[in-house]
């Protein structure tokens, strides 16, 4: 056997090697061949089935390769079934197994001569899967501020159970060889606990300590190397007010001092990032529970693995820690808890919270590669926390926001580090290689391979040559690490879209044109593991639609193949195209004009704002030049916001619909009218809620009444379309009783929450996005899904 196999421990006691000896002699020796498939690489898998073998006295083997984990095990006929149940009931935390197959073979007897071991990976077709990242374990954590500890300080501290995986892995099967720790030869002491079948370091890829792990160091703004300790270091510059770029485990994120109002300032200056809100990163959850409201579900997705940014609540008391520059005029917070070494080290030193934002200049992606650091950030940062394990594959922070009365819904709003690549299983197998190109806006693509889609990590919005390069990069190592080769390309009809465009490029594949509601509903379908047909409410900004306008309240009847479009929010001018996205005044001007018929009543704030342009502006839109029909429910809330006083002019998306809905009073029950107009399509009157909420607005309600009343108005007349499409009054949809909700406007969680409820009070069973955002972070699963349904119904067609 190799010299690098590891050996079964000791032997039982005599009486259990007395029991197994009789069940030899009388014939109940039995050998059977195991394959567990999913994510059980990098996550002390073989380590488990080692300890469990050895505690059972089984001889064998197990191993990785390019399908996941293979097993022989052999021994007494009780302990070899009591084996194979075990696998999956005692199954180490960070696993997850989709599949274990078993089949008996010939005893070899080689039981009491070999014992159980654990063999070199070896090759093959490639249908493992890969482990997010994990955040630090509690055992790393209590070495790493043990000074007794060989390991204390050491900012690399890992083990089985934490640690880097996905973005230091090139190549599979997981071994150290095939990841960014390649170039850093373990010391005898830390080859000594990898080879420990009884330490929780055996065959942790990444392990390491000071002697023979990645160094940390602190640089300059120039790049130069500070003496000290860098930690140390790095907190004297943030307590000092400058900004420190920090390489995390999946690129570099910039770092101040939180409390620091000039220092956050000077951050949105460089970073050219005006309002939307930073993270803020707090040592544990008592820290936490200092700046936000933090319910049990909160408290479980900060302290979890995949350690996300959750967006909480702010309290009414101890936000003074909390520069109000930070997340100005929000009374929400994303917050984070420490996930790295360096992290926690970072926070114990400087004892009070700091922001961490993706470090990048604004919409482009996040600077991953060491030789682009200081180049890409030197105007941005004052000094650099920096190490030499490589970044392989780039991966932001996950976002989750918490809805609901008790916090309880998750909605996801970045799907990243810590839950990316892990794949999603689909309701069928494709028949071949697929590849979803996603959309313009939160980009991400998806490699389906069998009954598994890969949903890359965020990458950021397509409106770069940085972004797309990320793109195109992002797919070779996708296609590489999980053995896909596309023979069926998804992409968006969006002719301007660059993901369109990189897909119509491709050659030797097929394609597939996925209208962009479609996909968001048949995304929300994917992730159910479910094929439909539902009536499916996707509320966004825009997306294009089929009949020349765009598109963005639609009410689809569809499943995986196809829909038809039962209803829709009656469309108006998008006056000057994208500038309306930018100035929601703009919207309000056209829904005005459309809602009184030109006539709009005199007095109302937001005309008196803006009237030097208001005229030409609903010129424009009555021209229709530059002013494109639309249906979106997220341009409505932009008007909402407008006349409500909100914001006349955003400078992120969704800004003022944000905004609108943290303005709204909860405790109004309050609905305006809205009338939905026979048809087919079904046709949802939204002048209706334009002149109730400019009514109230001349009338002095207050604003947050007035939004209240919008957010259930809008509820009632979802409910009531999905009702009258089941009814059959939309041509289609009769008898569907499911409705899915998906569409960037339902991370409103007032809106979903209270339409879920509205639903199923009407006796409708809804889906919602739980694993991946509703957002257009969810196209490319979508679109995904689609294309292996309508391949599987062409193939079945022949």
């Amino acid at each position: 056997m190799s010299s690098g196999e590891a050996r079964g421990g000791a032997r039982d006691g005599d009486r259990d090697g007395d029991r197994r000896r009789e069940r030899d002699a009388a014939g109940g020796a039995a050998r059977v061949r195991i394959r567990v498939e999913g994510i059980v690489q990098g996550v002390g898998f073989r380590p488990f089935v080692h300890s469990l073998a050895s505690r059972l006295a089984l001889s064998g083997r197990v191993g990785n390769d390019g399908q996941g984990v293979f097993i022989e095990a052999e021994g007494a006929a009780e302990d070899v079934a009591r084996f194979q149940r075990e696998l999956a009931r005692q199954a180490p935390p960070l696993a997850v197994i989709h599949r274990i197959s078993a089949a008996a073979v010939p005893v070899l007897g080689e039981r009491r001569e070999w014992g159980f071991v654990i063999v070199p990976s070896r090759g093959g077709a490639r249908r493992t899967l890969v482990s997010p990242d994990v955040a630090t374990c509690a055992d790393c954590l209590s070495e790493l501020v043990d000074p007794a500890c060989r390991r204390y300080r050491h900012p690399f501290v890992n083990c089985t159970n934490c640690g880097p995986r996905f973005t230091i892995v090139r190549e599979l099967p997981y071994d150290r060889a095939a990841t960014t720790m390649a170039s850093f030869p373990m010391c005898g002491a830390c080859a000594a606990e990898y080879r420990d079948p009884g330490d929780r370091r055996f065959h942790a890829q990444p392990v390491c300590c000071p002697r023979c792990g990645p160094v940390l160091r602190l640089l300059d703004g120039g790049g130069r190397e500070v003496a000290g300790d860098p930690v140390r270091g790095a907190a004297g510059v943030l307590r000092s007010g400058g900004v420190v770029a920090v390489k995390g485990l999946g690129g570099y994120h910039l770092a101040v001092d939180a409390t620091d109002g000039a220092a956050v300032a000077a951050l949105r200056s460089r970073k050219r990032r005006e309002d939307k809100p930073f993270a803020v990163v707090v040592a544990d959850v008592a820290a936490a529970r200092a700046l936000c409201e933090v319910g049990p579900a909160a408290e479980r997705l900060l302290t979890s693995p995949a350690r996300p940014i959750v967006v909480l609540p702010r309290r009414s008391c101890g936000v003074e820690g909390v520069a109000e520059g930070v997340a100005p005029g929000e009374s929400r917070l994303g917050v984070m808890l420490p996930y790295t070494p360096v992290h926690h080290l970072l926070a114990g030193e400087l004892a009070r919270p700091y922001v961490l934002t993706s470090g990048n200049v604004s919409d482009e992606p996040i600077v991953h590669r060491d030789g682009e650091a200081v180049e890409r950030l030197g105007g941005l940062a004052d000094a650099f926390l920096v190490h030499d394990r490589e970044i392989h594959a780039r991966a932001e922070d996950s976002v989750v926001v918490l809805a609901g009365e008790r916090g309880e819904r998750e909605i996801p709003v970045r799907r990243s580090r810590g839950y990316a690549p892990g794949p999603l299983r689909l309701a069928r197998a494709a028949r071949r290689g697929v590849l979803a190109c996603g959309a313009e806006a939160k980009s991400t693509f998806c490699l389906v391979k069998g009954d598994l889609a890969f949903l890359s990590p965020h990458i950021g919005d397509l409106a770069s040559y940085a972004a797309l390069r990320a793109f195109v990069d992002g797919v070779a190592h996708f296609r590489r690490l999980f053995g896909v080769t596309p023979g069926l390309v998804a992409h968006d009809p969006h002719p301007e879209y660059l993901s369109t465009k990189y897909a119509l490029d491709l050659e030797g594949v097929d394609l597939v044109a996925v209208q962009h509601h479609h996909a968001h509903i048949a995304s929300c379908l994917a992730e159910a593991g479910e094929e439909g047909p539902v009536i499916g409410v996707a509320f966004d900004g825009t997306g294009f639609g089929g009949d020349g306008t765009l598109w963005g309240g639609e009410v689809l009847v569809a499943d995986l193949v196809g829909f038809t479009r039962a209803g829709h929010l009656a469309a108006v001018p998008m006056p000057g195209g994208a500038a309306a996205v930018r100035r929601p005044w703009r919207m309000a001007a056209a829904h005005l004009d459309a809602a009184f018929g030109g006539a709009p009543p005199e007095g109302l704030a937001v005309r008196a704002r803006n009237a030097a342009q208001w005229d030409r502006v609903v010129a424009v839109a009555r021209s229709g030049v530059g002013s494109p029909l639309t249906s979106s429910v997220g341009r409505l809330f932009d008007a909402v916001a407008a006349i409500c006083g909100v914001r006349d002019a955003v400078t992120f998306e969704g800004q003022a619909a944000v905004a609108l809905e943290r303005l709204a009073d909860p405790a109004e029950g309050g609905a305006y009218a809205v009338r939905v107009e026979a048809g087919a399509p079904l046709r949802v009157r939204g002048d209706d809620l334009v002149r109730a909420v400019a009514a109230d607005v001349l009338a002095g309600v207050d604003p947050g009444v007035v939004s209240a009343r919008f957010h259930n108005g809008l509820v009632a007349a979802a409910a009531a379309v999905c009702a009258l499409v089941r009814d059959g009054a939309a041509g289609a949809g009769a008898g569907v009783g499911t409705v899915a909700l998906s569409g960037g406007v339902f991370q409103n969680g007032l809106l979903l929450c209270r339409l879920v409820r509205a639903l199923e009070e009407r006796g409708f069973r809804v889906l919602t996005h739980r694993r991946v955002p509703p957002n257009d972070g969810g196209i490319s699963l979508g679109q995904a899904a689609v294309a292996v349904a309508r391949d599987a119904a062409a193939a079945a067609g022949r």
